[in-house]
């Protein structure tokens, strides 16, 4: 029996390593996610006028899916919720570029209990 997920990627075209290399893209460190990991690890506030916008923005995880992550989705295991944002963020980005509308988190994962 195959997930949803994996039925809705065979529906939409959507192949498992474009998944894997678009979420590696998204969720890669920029320098800007590396300063604010610096400043939070030394303590620093900086106050006054100094703060920007960067500093109000939550920095990217760096950590994107990989193939454990999906085999384990593929074969309905449970995963973590940030497991499953990062998932929809690169499946999003994937459809944007098709062209085609955004999904919520339910057209990809059953959150219905299994008795």
């Amino acid at each position: 029996m195959s997930s949803k997920l994996e039925q809705f990627l065979t529906a939409q075209k959507i192949d498992q390593r474009q998944l894997l290399a678009v979420s590696a893209d998204l969720e890669s460190l920029r320098p800007a996610d590396r300063a604010l990991r610096l400043a939070k690890r030394q303590g620093k506030k900086e106050e006054g006028d100094k703060k920007g916008a960067a500093e109000t923005r939550k920095p990217r995880s760096g950590r994107p899916l990989n193939e454990v992550t999906l085999s384990k989705i593929y074969a309905g295991k449970p995963v973590s919720g940030p497991t499953k944002s990062r998932l929809l963020r690169a499946v999003n980005t994937i459809l944007e570029r098709k062209k085609a509308d955004k999904v919520e988190l339910v057209a990809l994962f059953d959150f219905a209990p299994k008795a």
